[in-house]
């Protein structure tokens, strides 16, 4: 049977600069409001949460921004990640599609998070902040922090979302290995988790109450920042070195994709892979169609309602124009823990409503099914996120077995699932159930979006 083909670049072809995909829109998104005025925040409402070089970029309208000398010495422990072509999945589906994966697992905590951890822990660090608070679901972003406040000297405080605190018990020691102080969410720590337990002792937790413990923590101590894992624009345009490199690497195949999908919860793993992507389609280069792939329990792009929402479950952050389940939406406690957010990134929810990108819903058998299948064949057991990736990329490859389409088909693998395998456990021993979200939870939930606000 052929085994996979591996597409590796040197390390001198690490990309140097960021992309920022608003440059090249149509038109930009909308801005977050502050929530008293309803006025776009200004880098006055953003100074206590975020260090000044991570506002700008936040806002920047610039096409690439530099990485850091500092940044790339890091990225260097990784990068650039391989790119695979699936040759030994293919043929088990019997597709004449050729099926290709950028793999981020080759990080040290194993996912594509320290792709913005590093230059969020750098440019704090470099600002004189002491220590970052955060929130986490899977674990994966809370790992990466971890590890990128040890490598520039910070404090880590994280916030793990409760479900993912007690289905990932090895995330949390991670997190410890490096240094950070770990509280399930909610915790009695602050206070907007006790008003949480008050109302709901057993409560499995959100990432939206997860950040606002977070962001309670942060706000008050001028010693402490606030770092977010995805959803935001410098979060995303980080990220999109995996994208950089997959075109340079689709060279190396003297290959182009058809098709491009991945996984989302807030944004940022879809974002860095499709985005440079994005550009040269919209540059007329290539002309792939971009297909975001998200848990049927935390629809947010495919049921969402498109409107300002809170960021975080008790209304501390910014009024954020996005798809969004309510910012009250606590999801059913599927294994895909880092697609347990109630919103989609702004900037990824504008591209959606310009009709850019296409989206889908999965259930979780469905996922699993997928990450057996291809562990059995690539020999790489997949984190629970990019499941949803590979089952629409399965769906996708069957459909040119039967169209006899001889379609490339690209996906981001974000992550592995060494410290997820109770999930699996939960596939294999049939206990895994799919959590369909209701229509009467889902109006229940939209009721609390903020009314009069466009």
């Amino acid at each position: 049977m052929a085994a996979r083909t591996k597409f590796v670049l040197d390390e001198d072809q690490i990309p140097t600069q960021w992309y920022n995909v608003i440059a090249d829109l149509p038109e930009p998104p909308p801005p977050p409001l502050h929530p008293g005025t309803l006025q776009p925040v200004g880098p006055d409402d953003l100074a206590p949460l975020f260090p000044q070089a991570l506002i700008g970029q936040e806002v920047t309208t610039e096409r690439y921004v530099d990485i850091p000398g500092e940044v790339l010495d890091v990225y260097r422990l990784w990068r650039p990640s391989p790119l695979y072509r699936a040759r030994r999945l293919e043929r088990a589906l019997g597709t004449p599609a050729r099926i290709y994966y950028k793999y981020e697992g080759v990080s040290p905590v194993g996912s594509h998070k320290p792709n913005t951890a590093v230059p969020q822990a750098y440019y704090n660090a470099a600002e004189g902040v002491g220590r970052l608070t955060t929130e986490t679901g899977a674990g994966q972003w809370g790992s990466a922090l971890a590890f990128a406040c040890a490598t520039f000297g910070l404090e880590c405080e994280v916030w793990q979302v409760r479900a993912s605190y007690d289905q990932k018990p090895y995330r949390k020691i991670m997190m410890e290995t490096f240094g950070a102080t770990v509280h399930p969410s909610p915790s009695d720590v602050t206070a907007s988790g006790r008003a949480v337990l008050a109302e709901h002792p057993d409560s499995t937790g959100s990432l939206g109450i997860a950040i606002s413990e977070a962001v309670e923590a942060a706000a008050p101590d001028p010693n402490a920042r606030y770092a977010l894992g995805s959803v935001l624009n410098h979060v995303l345009m980080h990220q999109t070195v995996i994208g950089e490199e997959a075109l340079k690497q689709f060279e190396l195949a003297e290959d182009v994709p058809d098709v491009i999908v991945g996984c989302t919860g807030g944004g940022s793993n879809f974002g860095g892979l499709v985005f440079p992507f994005l550009r040269e389609k919209m540059a007329g280069r290539m002309s792939p169609v971009i297909r975001a792939v998200e848990p049927a329990a935390c629809p947010s792009l495919t049921r969402g309602r498109y409107a300002y929402d809170f960021g975080d479950t008790a209304g501390l952050t910014p009024l954020l124009k996005m798809h969004t389940l309510g910012h009250d939406f606590i999801p059913d406690p599927i294994h895909a823990g880092g697609l347990r957010y109630h919103g989609m990134s702004p900037l990824m929810s504008h591209i959606y409503e310009l009709g850019l990108v296409d989206a889908m819903a999965v259930g979780q058998q469905d996922c699993f099914a997928a990450g057996v299948r291809f562990a059995r064949t690539e020999g790489i057991i997949p984190a629970p996120e990019p499941t949803h990736a590979l089952a629409a990329c399965v769906q996708e490859a069957l459909r040119c077995k039967e169209t006899g389409e001889e379609k490339a088909i690209l996906t981001a693998l974000c992550g592995h699932a060494h410290l997820d395998l109770p999930a699996y456990a939960a596939y294999l021993t049939g206990d895994m159930v799919d959590n369909e979200l209701s229509d009467t939870t889902l109006e229940a939930s939209l009721a609390g979006v903020p009314a009069g606000v466009s």
